[in-house]
C-alpha cells in the first residue's frame, strides 16, 4: 500500500486515476481546488481525504504535501487543454508555475515517484510517429506551457536525482471523459440512432482507452530503475482517422444514419498525422496499450447505458454546448 496524492482528480484521467488506486488497495489524497468539478468525483469522495488549495499558491501546496506525507505523487491539474480555457497568463500560472511548486514541495516532502501528465501537443505537428527525444515544435500557448513544464520537471529530476517522470498523453477516451469531446458526443448521439457535427473524414489520432492509460502512470511511479526526469509516450503507436473511429462506433450502435463529414469545421489543431512511438513504454516498464478501440468503446458504451442519469447528464452538456464536438 502506498500512500498518494493526485492533483487534477476532478478531470477525466485524474478521476479514473483515483478509482483505480481506491481499488488497488493505496491510500488516496487529493489536492483540489475549492471551485473544483466534483461530478466525477461525487461516488468516491468519501474513500479519499481531500485538501483544497491551489497549485499556484506555493505555501498552501508544501502544507499539503506536508501534511499527506505521499510517497507517490501524481500531477494531472492543468489548464488551456480545452478550447473553452483561454488565457495565457492562467496557462503559465497552472502549468508552470504550479508544476514547479508542486516538484520542489515534492522534495521538502520526501516523496519516492513524482510522475506528471504531459502532451502529445508539445511534439507540433509532425509527419512521423514521434519519439521522446525529438525536438519539441509545440502547437499552441497550451502545448508551449506544457513543454516548459516538461523541461523544468526533467532539469529538477536531474539535478537532484529524484525520481519524476513526464507521461505525454495522447488522446485518451473512456468513462468520466468531458462531455463535449468527440467519444463521449458520437457515442451519446449513437445511443439515440444518430450522428453529432462531424469535421474531416481523415482527421487522425492516436486513441487510448483510459484504463491502460492509468496503468501506465501506476507501472512509471511504481518502477525502480528509470532514468531520473524520463520522459514517455502514453500512446498506441497506432494512428486512426475519424471516419475508422465513426464506422466502429456505427456498427456497435447499428447507426443508419450516414455521417455528414464537414458539418463541423476544421478546428486550429486537426491534423491527419498524430500518432506516437510507444516503444520506450513496452522496453522500460512492459507497458502497451491493450485495449482494442472497439472494446473501449463497448466499454464506454455500458458505461453510459448503466446508469441512465448520467447519460442525461451527458445528453444535457452537448445541449448547452450547440452540439459541438471539442
Amino acid at each position: 500500500m502506498k500512500r498518494t496524492l493526485i492533483t487534477g482528480a476532478s478531470g477525466f484521467v485524474g478521476a479514473n486515476l483515483a478509482r483505480r488506486l481506491l481499488r488497488d488497495g493505496h491510500e488516496v489524497h487529493l489536492l483540489l481546488r475549492a471551485e473544483h468539478q466534483a461530478w466525477r468525483l461525487k461516488e468516491i469522495s468519501g474513500q479519499c481525504r481531500i485538501a483544497f488549495g491551489d497549485i499556484t499558491d506555493a505555501e498552501a501546496v508544501r502544507r499539503c504535501l506536508a501534511a499527506a506525507k505521499p510517497d507517490w505523487v501524481f500531477h494531472l491539474a492543468a489548464y488551456g487543454a480545452y478550447s473553452s480555457q483561454i488565457g495565457f497568463e492562467q496557462m503559465l500560472a497552472t502549468n508552470v508555475i504550479g508544476c514547479a511548486n508542486l516538484i520542489d514541495a515534492c522534495l521538502e516532502a520526501g516523496v519516492q515517484s513524482f510522475v506528471q501528465t504531459g502532451s502529445s501537443s508539445e511534439y507540433g505537428y509532425q509527419s512521423h510517429s514521434t519519439e521522446e527525444a525529438e525536438r519539441l515544435e509545440p502547437n499552441s500557448h497550451y502545448a508551449i506551457t506544457k513543454a516548459a513544464a516538461t523541461h523544468y520537471v526533467q532539469f529538477t529530476a536531474r539535478k537532484r536525482g529524484f525520481h519524476a517522470i513526464t507521461a505525454r498523453l495522447y488522446s485518451i477516451y473512456g468513462p468520466y471523459e468531458e462531455p463535449t469531446r468527440l467519444i463521449p458526443a458520437l457515442l451519446v448521439y449513437g445511443l439515440r440512432g444518430e450522428l453529432p457535427p462531424l469535421v474531416s473524414p481523415g482527421i487522425a489520432r492516436d486513441f487510448v482507452y483510459v484504463d491502460d492509460a492509468v496503468e501506465a502512470l501506476i507501472r512509471l511511479a511504481g518502477a525502480k530503475s528509470l532514468t531520473p526526469g524520463a520522459i514517455y509516450n502514453v500512446c498506441s503507436g497506432v494512428q486512426t482517422t475519424l471516419e475508422q473511429v465513426v464506422d466502429v462506433a456505427r456498427a456497435l450502435l447499428q447507426v443508419p444514419e450516414e455521417p455528414l463529414w464537414g458539418g463541423m469545421a476544421d478546428r486550429a489543431w486537426d491534423t491527419s498525422v498524430w500518432v506516437g512511438d510507444a516503444t520506450a513504454m513496452r522496453r522500460d516498464v512492459g507497458w502497451r496499450a491493450d485495449t482494442a478501440l472497439g472494446d473501449g468503446l463497448s466499454r464506454t458504451i455500458d458505461w453510459l447505458k448503466d446508469n441512465p442519469c448520467r447519460l442525461q447528464f451527458y445528453a444535457q452538456k452537448m445541449a448547452a454546448s450547440a452540439g459541438g464536438v471539442k
